[in-house]
C-alpha cells in the first residue's frame, strides 16, 4: 500500500506537452516588441512564469519599459492565440487519472500558469473533474520555485508533506516540490536538458508512476 494520500501534478510538461508551444509564442510576441531573447536559454522561462524573468529579459532597458503593461498586454496576446490544449494532452494522462481517483487519492494541480489558460487547458481536455485543488502562479506573491504553491495545496487537500507525491518536470518545479517537504517524482526531460537531480525518481512518463505506486 502506497504511504502516498495525495499526488499534486504540475500541469506544463507533465500532463501536457506545451513547452515548444510556450516558446514560440513567446518569442512571437517579443519579437513584435522588438525585444530579443537571443540571451536567453529556453531552460530560462521552464517552470516559471514571464512576471519572473521580465527583469532577465529587459536587463538593461528594465526602467525604460511599463513592465506592468507589458505583462497585460502579453497576457491579452496569449489569450488572442490560444494553444490547442486538447490536441498536445499527454496519451497516458486520462487513465493515470481514472487510475488514482479510483484507488482514492487526492488529486491536485499546482501549475505557474495564469488561471485563466489553466482552467481553459483543463475544460478543453477534460481534466478539470478530476482535481479537487487548482493553483496557479497568479494565486501566490512568487511563482516557482517557491514552495507556497505546494504548500498551500497540501493545506487544502488536508494532507502532510510525507504523505504528498508532487510529480513535476522543470528544475523550478522539482525544487518547490522538495522544499515543500512533499515527495517528488519527475517525468525525464529529454529535450531541454533540464535539471532533475533533485527529483527523488525519475520516469518516463505517467504509467510508469502508477506502476510505481
Amino acid at each position: 500500500m502506497s504511504k502516498f494520500k495525495a499526488n499534486i501534478f504540475d500541469m506544463d510538461g507533465v500532463l501536457i506537452d506545451t513547452e515548444p508551444y510556450y516558446y514560440t509564442r513567446r518569442q512571437t510576441f517579443l519579437d513584435s516588441k522588438g525585444i530579443s531573447i537571443a540571451h536567453l536559454s529556453p531552460l530560462d522561462f521552464i517552470g516559471g512564469n514571464m512576471k519572473q524573468v521580465w527583469y532577465m529579459i529587459l536587463r538593461g532597458d528594465y526602467d525604460n519599459w511599463d513592465v506592468p503593461a507589458l505583462q497585460a498586454e502579453y497576457t491579452q496576446y496569449k489569450l488572442d492565440h490560444e494553444i490547442p490544449y486538447d490536441t498536445l494532452l499527454f496519451s497516458d494522462a486520462k487513465s493515470t487519472l481514472d487510475v488514482l481517483k479510483a484507488e482514492g487519492y487526492k488529486l491536485g494541480l499546482a501549475s505557474s500558469t495564469i488561471k485563466i489558460e489553466i482552467i481553459r487547458a483543463m475544460k478543453l481536455t477534460g481534466l478539470l473533474p478530476y482535481f479537487e485543488v487548482v493553483l496557479s502562479g497568479d494565486d501566490f506573491e512568487e511563482s516557482k520555485p517557491n514552495p507556497e504553491i505546494y504548500q498551500v495545496a497540501m493545506t487544502r487537500l488536508n494532507v502532510a508533506p510525507e504523505e504528498t507525491l508532487v510529480i513535476e518536470d522543470s528544475e523550478k518545479g522539482i525544487a518547490a516540490g522538495v522544499d515543500s517537504g512533499a515527495t517528488v517524482w519527475g517525468i525525464k526531460d529529454n529535450v531541454f536538458g533540464l535539471n532533475q537531480t533533485r527529483a527523488a525518481k525519475l520516469f518516463d512518463n505517467l504509467t510508469q508512476i502508477v506502476k510505481q505506486l
